[in-house]
């Protein structure tokens, strides 16, 4: 009885030290954006959606959390935390945007460090020996926000077009639901993570508008078909690992196609049947 109490306590003491780093997260990124508005003069839109983006990452950062059960935060996900810090920045001056442009430098220089620090947390993962399901699912969270949001940017300047590329994981997600076989294991790939990482370099750099508007929509195009090309590959693959058996009351998009083919192909062998007749 003793000792379960002892696991009991420091089940309770793990749980609120690792508490204490969402909230020192979240008062992390209403600094930064105290320091922005101060800095730039942010308007109300700005300020409402980097406090909502601060809340949001909050709440669900601390539900997890309390799910996982994790003994300790981690050096990883605190650089992934640092990043999601800097991406609320980001949010904000995206946001600000619609009433005034913010400055590029500044926009440019917060995003430059979020992802040059994408390439952090994984091997602090791995040299540590933290890595966790928890850390690769908020890493990959806070970078396909990023992209969103850059997208939004570039978007208001080449047209909605751009917002394909923030919201295909996304609507990958949602497709999932529709089609549980959407949610199996991907395999390893180097392709997959470096069209993943040019997503936001190649929003940046048209972003930073350093190239004419026509350069700027074919960078855009590119990263685009990269990650077209990219998703592709991997619904291709999926669908063909996936269980020809359909859930109860629900067929998989695979087995629809199956059946269609099957149809096709008795209709096929019944009109020769009937031609030879």
């Amino acid at each position: 009885m003793a000792l379960n109490h002892t696991y009991d306590a420091y089940d309770v003491c793990a749980a609120r030290s690792v508490q204490q780093e969402t909230a020192v997260g979240a008062g992390a990124m209403l600094l930064l954006l105290a320091l922005l508005g101060t800095a730039i003069g942010m308007g109300a839109a700005g300020w409402l959606t980097g406090l909502a983006f601060a809340f949001a990452s909050w709440a669900v950062l601390s539900r997890a959390l309390h799910r996982s059960r994790l003994p300790s935060f981690g050096p990883a996900n605190r650089v992934t935390l640092g990043r999601a810090t800097l991406v609320g920045g980001v949010t904000a001056l995206v946001a600000d945007s619609f009433r005034d442009a913010p400055p590029v430098s500044l926009l440019v220089g917060l995003t430059a460090v979020a992802l040059v620090l994408d390439g952090v947390d994984g091997k602090v993962a791995r040299r540590t020996g933290t890595s966790t399901p928890l850390g690769a699912r908020f890493d990959m969270e806070v970078d396909a926000f990023l992209i969103l949001v850059l997208s939004v940017y570039v978007a208001t300047d080449l047209g909605p077009w751009v917002l394909l590329i923030g919201g295909m994981r996304y609507v990958f997600v949602a497709a999932a639901r529709v089609w549980p076989w959407l949610t199996a294991p991907l395999p390893p790939s180097t392709a997959r993570k470096t069209v993943a990482a040019l997503q936001g370099v190649l929003l940046l750099l048209a972003g930073a508008d350093l190239l004419p508007r026509v350069a700027n929509a074919g960078v855009v195009a590119v990263a685009l078909g990269l990650l077209v090309w990219s998703f592709g590959r991997d619904v291709l693959w999926l669908w063909r690992t996936a269980p020809e058996a359909p859930a109860p009351g629900r067929p998989t998009m695979r087995t629809s196609v199956v059946r269609r083919g099957s149809r096709a192909a008795a209709e096929s062998v019944r009109r020769r049947v009937a031609a030879t007749d």
